[in-house]
């Protein structure tokens, strides 16, 4: 029934009908609930039952993980604070579903799922529907289809975000990154830089004093505090340990952006993608190695009476910040890393080193992954040359 309406309905959408403009609006849809009408159809082709759709949809889904835990996370970190605070509920829209329907009771799963859902789905509403609308602007003027790649930058660029941004902002932030990130370059496959990060580092850079990473982000009005980052570069490492342990950290009981906080979901996700041979392990792998040896050579080399984050050591790294989120779901992005299986090596030892050279060195930044990636997909295609040639003079050398 529904494939019948939709076959009545492609003529009109098809070059000469009255809705022709609309075509990438209608065969997005089309493609989604079925598969493409251009397919191989002989034996002489490598077929495949994934296409760039399939793919795009899989990431998605393998960041549930986050999502869900996300979600809990802000509920659990805010309602625990309006427990043992005299802080109050925050006032409007949000606050009055929330007290309609629930509580504000930190041990109730439902209480923190359905706080941090109302914190979570505005921010990912505005970012899909704004960003949608560009994606679908660009293909209706380009007359090409719409690239469900958009379906991974809205979700990783909502889960970079505080879960008290502004809607305004998030619009504003996914708007550049699908633009000026992607869409001036030619749109999907042809972008040098992450969109998502591009949209991220935006908002940094507009709004430094609210976005930079070292406040406590949560879903409290009032509520102010430092991240666990800005304590080991302020404080020391044993301030670190003192405020929360190891096994919090992994597990995400701690404050931070609505995607970052909880290392085991990210993994789980990142795991699948890498099982799956959607990420590579390669960049995974190569920014492990790479940051870990930077850190120890801090650590050999560092003054940590002069710099605390010194003294950091590295399997804190890995699960403090964006670190854990940007080295599965960011680095690992197929258009702006690095193409060659060589390179992707260099690649991720090029951000490994970069994330902790900022944490530790740059005391106006405690992040670090962010930029780390920005810098790494500018070298990428440097990176890509430099292996390519080499492969083509140890070739020559052989014949």
């Amino acid at each position: 029934m529904l494939r019948s309406t939709f076959d009545k309905l492609e003529p009109h959408f098809m070059p000469g009908g009255k809705y022709e403009k609309f075509y990438a609006l209608y065969e997005a849809v089309d493609t989604g609930l079925f598969q493409p009408n251009s397919r191989t159809q002989t034996t002489a082709h490598v077929r495949d039952g994934i296409d760039l759709k399939r793919i795009m949809i899989t990431v998605w889904v393998c960041t549930f993980p986050v999502i869900f835990f996300g979600m809990y996370n802000i509920g659990f970190q805010a309602n625990s604070i309006l427990a043992n605070t005299d802080l109050v509920a925050n006032e409007g829209w949000r606050a009055a579903i929330i007290a309609f329907l629930t509580s504000n009771n930190p041990a109730s799963i439902w209480d923190n799922m359905f706080y941090g859902a109302m914190y979570f789905l505005p921010i990912y509403a505005t970012v899909f529907i704004v960003g949608g609308f560009w994606e679908v602007l660009f293909a209706i003027k380009r007359k090409h289809e719409v690239n469900e790649g958009f379906f991974v930058t809205s979700i990783l660029f909502t889960l970079t975000c505080p879960p008290d941004l502004p809607l305004w902002q998030a619009a504003l932030g996914i708007s550049f990154g699908v633009v000026i990130g992607k869409e001036v370059f030619g749109g999907t496959g042809k972008n040098f830089l992450n969109p998502a990060l591009t949209g991220r580092a935006f908002l940094y850079f507009a709004f430094p004093s609210y976005i930079s990473g070292d406040a406590v982000w949560t879903a409290v009005d009032g509520y102010t505090g430092a991240t666990m980052l800005s304590v080991a570069a302020n404080e020391g490492y044993a301030a670190v340990q003192n405020q929360l342990s190891w096994m919090d950290a992994f597990l995400g009981n701690l404050h931070g952006s609505i995607g970052e906080t909880s290392t085991l979901a990210i993994a789980i996700g990142g795991s699948a993608l890498m099982i799956m041979g959607i990420a590579s392990y390669r960049i995974v792998f190569g920014t492990l190695i790479g940051a870990t040896i930077t850190v120890l050579i801090y650590n050999a080399i560092g003054n940590a009476d002069s710099n605390p984050m010194f003294a950091l050591p590295f399997w804190w790294h890995f699960v403090l910040g964006g670190f854990a989120f940007g080295l599965f779901f960011m680095t690992t992005d197929p258009v702006s890393a690095s193409m060659t299986n060589k390179g992707r090596w260099f690649y991720g030892a090029l951000i490994g080193f970069m994330v902790i050279t900022i944490r530790v060195v740059n005391p106006a930044f405690p992040e670090g992954i962010m930029l780390a990636i920005l810098f790494a997909n500018i070298f990428a295609p440097i990176i890509d040359h430099f292996v390519v040639n080499a492969n083509v003079k140890r070739r020559l050398a052989r014949g």
